[in-house]
């Protein structure tokens, strides 16, 4: 139970996302958030009237405790933290998308304003993923992705359903996570511990102990202004509270500096409320009626579940003593047999004419009952991660396939409620169970001699039997009951059912492993996977993949023309700037002068100067995107050059790329590539 220890209401409208808790001069917490028309306000409660001098900040004229920065861009992401230990007190970081301020608040004054370039990275956080004891940086990203870096190299990677909105530690290797759908969950490593879905959006997550037993909960504030928390171990909601409008932020801090920490939660509109967790005597007084009325609906829903539960008992027995009375036809049946069973099936279909190739869920029934309805619930396959099957009364049958194109290559669980009963039955019994798609079912099994071997390919050498290696394939693909893979050498190839690229994989005697398909990230998924199943922790490889190395090559010659225009950019429109200032102080002295003729004069080869700086900044920008692209597309390949390595090998990849590319050394770059190492 959170108690509410302090209401604000500030009179400018906050940014969602855009707030921070810092203490700007290293006492007194300040609260600071991202406002419209390019401005952030700091809130100050402890040093009222305090004179601020003219620089970025001025002081608002609507509160004496609000200062005003103005950064003149529109804000992208806001946090406070010590950069110089030395200084002793909290420094403010502001990020548009272009620039990064670093702004000294006590002093008024830039630390830094930097260019920065950006990617596809939409939340950070640092925890102990390894418990090493060290922090790792867990980065998730608009491509569905949480990745884990330690240092340069990435040592763990889980995929999720959709945009990466917010990320939070929490305890120990454990963090908390929110996606753009509305989902919030909390994963320890690599394991998801739960996850729930709302209608609504988690504008802000944040791990904070309510109830002082040592370990964080999930505060979450959402878009409708629902704030709750959530326990980290099993997702129930044990604090709620509502705002009259969506939550812009949620940070912690001693901020009435009694000693306390509070949770604050601020929303957009300026509503700021701060908690602390309440004694037990303060939570049995603090029993307000909402609270009850959420027992009182919970239980009384719970005493509906339960007598409908009891009708349809008390319905399906009178149906079967009915049925020992009478013939035993479709319609008069209620209850099934006692050995019903459902049974699933997985198969590879190639399409036809009229639909698309996919995977198909076979359901069936082990007798003459039959499916009424089917409810499949799967992460990133069906929209809103569902999927019903309700067919016709005339179309009634035990057995029912459902196409499933699953759009990554990743593991995924398909839990399945199935209605069964008789083709007239009015209450069914509901069969629950797992079935796990597994990560590379979207490729058939093709004959070697069908089609072209891909040119592109991975070799490398492992000291496995042949028999585990078989164990991965049949977990990992869908192979027919009768393919035979018993012992080395065989070869085996496949299609995808996406774009019908081929995949052929060789296994020698010796242990040698030809991996041939022409794309780059499918190896190095073939590759992760694999060594994951045989826990190997270091892998060298081979590899050439000569159309995407040419295209790579081509990004590479973009982005030092792309570094040309705009290093010639800068220069020029630096000399513009320099021009236009001499220009107006010329300008400004024929005024003084009276002479109105040289004064025109100038003005017009100002607003003509100004013009030109204009088209100059445009094409800075379209140029700045570009080379953003690019970049990120280079990034991108040393990402995937590592991919198709294991533990210290893929870290040796990464770093001596990066190395190459900071030498200007592209030959170098792609042997690092192929081989994994610069020596020769």
């Amino acid at each position: 139970m959170l108690v509410p220890v302090f209401t604000l209401k500030l009179n400018h409208r906050i940014l969602p996302r855009m707030v921070a808790l810092g203490k700007y001069d290293g006492t007194h917490p300040c609260l600071a958030a991202a406002t419209q028309a390019g401005k952030v306000f700091i809130h100050n409660p402890h040093a009222r009237g305090q004179h601020v001098s003219a620089n970025r900040m001025m002081q608002s004229s609507q509160d004496s405790d609000i200062s005003l920065l103005n950064i003149n861009q529109g804000v992208s992401c806001l946090t406070a933290g010590v950069l110089n230990p030395q200084l002793g007190y909290d420094c403010l970081l502001v990020g548009t998308q272009t620039n990064l301020l670093a702004y000294d608040v006590y002093n008024n004054s830039d630390l830094f304003y930097r260019e920065v370039t950006g990617d596809n990275v939409r939340s950070l956080a640092l925890c102990d993923f390894d418990g090493d004891g060290k922090k790792e940086l867990l980065v998730g990203s608009e491509d569905f992705d949480i990745r884990v870096f330690k240092e340069d190299e990435i040592v763990a990677e889980m995929s999720e359903t959709e945009t990466i909105t917010a990320l939070s530690p929490m305890y120990g290797s454990r963090f908390g996570y929110a996606l753009s759908n509305g989902t919030v969950g909390v994963y320890d490593k690599t394991a998801r511990y739960w996850r729930i879905k709302s209608k609504n959006h988690a504008m802000s997550i944040h791990a904070f102990d309510l109830n002082s037993d040592g370990v964080c909960e999930l505060i979450t504030g959402w878009s409708n202004g629902k704030v709750d928390a959530r326990s980290d171990r099993t997702g129930e909601v044990i604090f709620k509270d509502n705002f009259a409008s969506s939550i812009a932020g949620v940070v912690e801090g001693d901020y009435r500096m009694d000693g306390n920490t509070q949770l604050i939660c601020c929303s957009v509109d300026g509503e700021v409320r701060g908690y602390l967790p309440g004694s037990q005597e303060m939570k049995g007084n603090l029993m307000d009626a909402s609270v009850e009325q959420d027992l009182i609906r919970e239980l009384s829903q719970k005493k509906q579940n339960l007598l409908l539960e009891l009708r349809n008992y008390e319905e399906n027995s009178k149906q079967a003593d009915l049925s020992a009375q009478v013939n035993e036809a479709d319609g008069q049946r209620g209850v099934i047999p006692a050995n019903t069973q459902l049974q699933t099936a997985l198969s590879v279909n190639l399409g036809s004419d009229s639909q698309a190739a996919h995977v198909e869920l076979c359901i069936s029934t082990s007798n003459d009952t039959m499916i009424r309805a089917v409810l499949i619930f799967a992460e990133g396959i069906f929209e809103g991660e569902s999927h019903v099957v309700h067919p016709s009364l005339q179309n009634l049958s035990g057995r029912i396939q459902v196409p499933l194109t699953p759009p990554k290559d990743v593991p995924v669980d398909l839990h399945i409620k199935a209605f069964v009963g008789y083709r007239s039955s009015t209450q069914f019994h509901v069969f629950e169970l797992t079935r796990q798609l597994p990560r590379f079912s979207m490729y058939a099994l093709s004959s070697p001699d069908s089609a072209t071997e891909p040119l592109s390919f991975v070799n490398f050498t492992i000291s496995e039997r042949v028999q585990r290696v078989v164990m991965w394939l049949n977990q990992s693909f869908l192979l027919p009951e009768d393919a035979e893979l018993q012992s080395a050498p065989f070869q085996v190839c496949f299609t995808s059912l996406r774009d019908a690229g081929q995949l052929c994989i060789k296994i020698k005697p010796n242990g040698e492993i030809s991996i041939s398909t022409d794309d780059i990230d499918l190896a190095g998924d073939i590759i992760q996977s694999m060594a994951s199943f045989l826990a190997i922790e270091d892998l060298q490889v081979e590899a050439d993949f000569p159309a995407y190395f040419e295209e790579l090559r081509k990004v590479l010659v973009k982005v030092d023309e792309f570094h040309t225009v705009h290093q010639k950019l800068t220069a020029d429109m630096a000399d513009h700037s320099n021009l236009i200032r001499s220009m107006l102080v010329r300008a400004e002295d024929s005024r003084l002068m009276g002479d109105m003729r040289n004064m025109k004069k100038r003005y017009v080869e100002l607003y003509d100067l100004n013009r030109d700086l204009l088209n100059e900044y445009k094409i800075c920008c379209t140029n700045h995107t570009e080379l953003l692209n690019n970049l990120k597309s280079v990034n991108q390949a040393i990402q995937r050059a590592g991919q198709l390595r294991v533990g210290k090998p893929k870290t040796q990849v990464i770093t001596a790329c990066r190395d190459a590319i900071r030498n200007n050394n592209l030959n170098m770059l792609f042997r690092i590539m192929r081989v994994g190492t610069a020596s020769s």
